[in-house]
């Protein structure tokens, strides 16, 4: 069951990574690829120019990236944390003496615990795409 709940977690991660990608992050790539070809193009300037054009050709398609890769942190950390929370509310539970069904009985709450985490992170991955795209489009990014 856990294991269903992480895959579930992946392969939404994986869909919000491959939309942000399409969407967004591929046209900052192709502005950066055509900038960086132009730079190319004047024969007058220096192996040095060429390197700083060419970098500030890469400039915006960094941030955007970078943007997205603190979002999905943050996305990825605060999953951790809640199941972290349920790790601790079950560590609470277990004494020296606990019998073997109680232990089995905690695990079994941190499970559906967990899954419930996985559940509710990756129901606030629409929003994050949203918040992203605004980003997008307000031309922060």
């Amino acid at each position: 069951m856990a294991e269903q709940a992480q895959s579930r977690v992946q392969n939404a991660i994986k869909d919000f990574i491959n939309t942000v990608d399409r969407q967004h992050l591929r046209k900052h790539e192709r502005q950066m690829h055509l900038c960086a070809a132009d730079c190319c193009n004047d024969i007058d300037m220096t192996v040095d120019d060429v390197h700083r054009c060419v970098e500030r050709c890469q400039a915006p398609t960094q941030r955007a990236q970078q943007y997205v890769q603190s979002e999905l942190e943050r996305f990825q950390d605060m999953l951790q944390r809640c199941v972290l929370q349920c790790q601790d509310e079950v560590k609470d539970k277990v004494g020296p003496n606990t019998s073997e069904a109680d232990i089995r009985k905690y695990r079994g709450e941190f499970e559906t615990c967990a899954i419930a985490c996985c559940d509710k992170n990756v129901a606030k991955l629409p929003g994050l795409l949203d918040k992203i795209k605004a980003s997008f489009d307000a031309g922060a990014l």
